[in-house]
């Protein structure tokens, strides 16, 4: 160790140089596995020109796709940021049995994969699943339809509020919240006016990772949605359908409105995460 040091001391460049390389490798990394495949997908999407992206993107099918890809993160992105608030409550500001238990169950979907939970909901409710033969006796359907897009999707997009949310309380204590409670403020007094203002950038965070996750789905909305065609096709069921017809500049074109999508929850998120930090940064105590 010594020797190491002594030879860092007896070439001064070598403290700038091992930097410079690890940002250039860092760097060539992110344009060779990152840039260069986004870049590739709108390069492929244009490559027939703007006459056949725009047909693409306003074909009955596409328009079908992108109408059902926004109505299933409408329902499932309030539904888990509702849930994510109300776990990041009870795990950061009360003591119970079985809470280890609720964070275990909080993380369950992001160590399955996507497959099997659409395997799971198919066991569960589908016509030869366990609560199949009730739901056909009823005219209930879920399998092959909107509320099992729904509901796959809900489980794949379940932990991103929760554990966006989960940390920040636990380092800001419940004090403000006490100080409250003691000067005559009710429970839903506390939380809009103490505990949502503190928690209200991480929470926009959750929110666009989950909006982002559910649009972007395809594993479990795959196993459940039946592929069928204007109905339960979400946009990345679309261009898997596209690429196997070989409509690549069809694919390539829907495929870049995720992208698009990409960027968008990108930008959101590098001016988030600056906003949040500044926050934290004036609330951190001087002198330190």
């Amino acid at each position: 160790m010594d020797a190491v040091l002594s030879l860092t001391r007896s070439r001064p460049g070598a403290g700038r140089l091992v930097p410079l390389l690890l940002i250039a490798a860092a760097l060539g990394f992110l344009l060779l596995f990152l840039l260069l495949p986004l870049a590739a997908v709108f390069v492929e999407a244009l490559r027939k020109g703007l006459g056949t992206y725009t047909a693409a993107l306003v074909h009955p099918e596409a328009i079908a796709a992108i109408k059902l890809t926004l109505l299933v993160a409408a329902i499932a992105v309030p539904l888990n940021t509702v849930f994510g608030v109300a776990a990041a409550w009870a795990m950061t500001r009360f003591a119970f049995r079985g809470k280890a238990l609720l964070g275990a169950l909080i993380d369950l979907p992001f160590s399955v994969s996507p497959v099997v939970s659409g395997l799971i909901y198919v066991l569960l409710f589908g016509a030869q699943g366990w609560f199949g033969p009730w739901l056909l006796e009823h005219d209930i359907k879920l399998i092959f339809a909107v509320p099992g897009l729904v509901l796959a999707t809900i489980f794949v997009t379940l932990p991103f509020v929760a554990r966006e949310l989960i940390p920040l309380m636990q380092s800001q204590g419940s004090d403000e919240e006490e100080a409250a409670r003691v000067l005559g403020a009710g429970g839903w007094q506390i939380f809009f006016r103490v505990t949502l203002p503190n928690i209200k950038w991480a929470l926009l965070y959750g929110v666009l990772l989950c909006n982002a996750r559910a649009m972007g789905e395809f594993g479990a909305v795959s196993v459940v949605s039946g592929h069928i065609r204007g109905l339960t096709n979400t946009l990345p069921l679309h261009v898997e359908i596209l690429y196997n017809d070989y409509n690549y500049a069809g694919a390539f074109a829907v495929a870049s409105l995720l992208a698009f999508l990409a960027l968008i929850t990108l930008g959101l998120k590098t001016f988030l995460e600056w906003r949040y930090g500044s926050e934290l940064a004036a609330k951190a105590p001087r002198g330190h």
